[in-house]
């Protein structure tokens, strides 16, 4: 991606920044504490040195989310491995989904993530990278009646799982 079409993903999404307008205080704090965390953690300066820019930037998210999260199984789709055990080092990694249930998982928007679902429970968080390349699969898995709260960062998707939950789809600068 050149930098004039970073600058004009980041100019349309500017009114989004840091959680404005997000009403609810639990996706508020994910939004400020999770997703858009700018202070420096402990594994940063050792992570990612040789990667391109939004692989780090990607990878620093996914350490933050490990980290936050705490699983016991994350199911690496993406090639993350290397953040998501520095974000959280007792859990195990695993390349696909296993029998059980899904507490963490990232997965590639070509992935098709509907089958995954089945093996989700109120708790389970999904991430799907790539959402920009394809809005219509996005949008379906947004629309699934077992995904809860949404989070479209342009460059990838977070999808919480908890349908208890009203169901919102947030647009986050990222």
């Amino acid at each position: 991606m050149n930098i004039q079409q970073r600058v004009l993903v980041w100019i349309s999404r500017m009114g989004h920044c840091r959680g404005f307008g997000i009403q609810s205080p639990t996706d508020y704090q994910f939004v400020r504490h999770v997703v858009n965390e700018h202070w420096p953690y402990y594994a940063y300066a050792r992570l990612g040195k040789d990667d391109d820019w939004l692989t780090r930037k990607l990878g620093l998210l996914y350490f933050r989310l490990a980290n936050w999260r705490q699983p016991a199984v994350i199911v690496d789709g993406v090639g993350a491995g290397s953040y998501l055990h520095a974000g959280c080092r007792r859990a195990q990694l695993a390349r696909q989904v296993a029998e059980g249930t899904v507490e963490l998982a990232l997965l590639p928007v070509e992935a098709r993530c509907q089958a995954l679902l089945d093996h989700c429970d109120r708790s389970s968080v999904i991430v799907v990278e790539g959402i920009y390349r394809n809005w219509a699969a996005w949008h379906e898995l947004e629309a699934d009646e077992r995904v809860g709260t949404t989070f479209d960062l342009y460059y990838c998707g977070i999808i919480f799982c908890d349908i208890e939950r009203f169901k919102h789809h947030y647009i986050i600068n990222f």
